[in-house]
């Protein structure tokens, strides 16, 4: 579908305000107050269609837009992430906003992402007046290796407990899960591809296993809670995927940014031995690895995270 000119999304804007309104309305008053989502309803598939196919608009794959649907599981999601009163929660990826609501239905304050403009705007007229609801229209990340602008400052500046709880859209989840959990993020509960919960808890030996897997297991304590079906999501996605839930536990302080240079140049040629791969970076790698107890013709993907560090410190000592 082309996109030209203001004019078009003038429309769009009004048509997600009059369908948010519609659905609104057909529920029972509620004062436009903080108790507004103390009971949240929850969003069927029909009516994501409906609200969705009413606006014009269709689930958008560069996005990785894939809606859950299944109401039980909504709830299982936000129980792993045990979202309490005044927790400041961010949701990237809120699509229509039924996650969102039961957050708020639990007193916590959220910072909602969205980069699909059609989706924020029906999500700025939804939560209109709730004051513990704010909206980021944007990519979560700026870069690969740096979040959205906006997004670190919401961090930065939120009162704490500060936690991920969201449906994480594919495309971004990996790099996402880093920047979190450098910025500071206490736990992150969410949904991802199978594979790529496989890779978070990957152990040293394992095809897996690789830079994702060191660095998440030495910023955070790493929970695989259940295996999910595409049957949960529309449009249903050719991939089982998986919950997840991370709690901080940071072993790499400050070291962490320098720490995952040093990890992406070892694990960019799985085929070399360490002792190549290091000669880089020190004028004599095996002294250096006998001295660590470290067999020079292993590769870094037979090294525990901690022996990883360990050598990462040996060397920049």
């Amino acid at each position: 579908m082309s996109r030209s000119g203001d004019g078009w999304h003038g429309q769009r804007y009004s048509d997600a305000r009059a369908l948010v309104r519609k659905e609104q309305h057909g529920h029972a008053s509620t004062p436009a107050h903080a108790t507004q989502f103390q009971r949240s309803v929850m969003q069927t598939k029909q009516q994501i269609q409906s609200l969705l196919a009413q606006a014009g608009l269709s689930p958008r794959h560069r996005f990785g837009q894939n809606f859950m649907i299944d109401q039980n599981l909504l709830r299982i999601v936000a129980d792993a992430g045990n979202p309490g009163a005044d927790d400041t929660i961010i949701e990237v990826g809120p699509g229509t906003g039924t996650l969102t609501e039961e957050l708020l239905a639990r007193g916590a304050k959220v910072v909602a992402v969205e980069i699909d403009r059609d989706l924020a705007a029906l999500l700025r007229e939804r939560f209109r007046d709730e004051s513990r609801f704010s909206l980021i229209e944007g990519d979560a990340l700026d870069s690969k290796h740096s979040l959205n602008r906006d997004l670190l400052a919401a961090i930065e500046t939120a009162s704490r407990p500060v936690k991920l709880i969201a449906n994480l859209p594919y495309n971004i989840a990996s790099p996402l899960i880093i920047e979190l959990l450098i910025a500071g993020v206490e736990l992150l509960a969410f949904t991802v591809q199978k594979e790529v919960a496989e890779r978070l808890r990957a152990a040293p030996g394992t095809e897996e296993f690789g830079a994702l897997s060191v660095m998440v297991q030495l910023l955070a304590k790493v929970e695989i809670l259940r295996t999910l079906p595409p049957t949960v999501f529309w449009p249903a996605p050719k991939i089982e995927s998986a919950l997840a839930r991370l709690t901080r536990e940071d072993r790499l302080g400050g070291r962490a940014r320098e720490f995952s240079t040093f990890l992406q140049r070892l694990f960019s040629s799985r085929r070399k031995t360490l002792r190549k791969s290091i000669s880089d970076s020190h004028h004599n790698p095996p002294q250096l690895l006998a001295q660590l107890a470290i067999d020079a013709n292993a590769r870094a993907e037979n090294l525990s995270p901690p022996q990883l560090l360990l050598l990462f410190d040996t060397i920049n000592d």
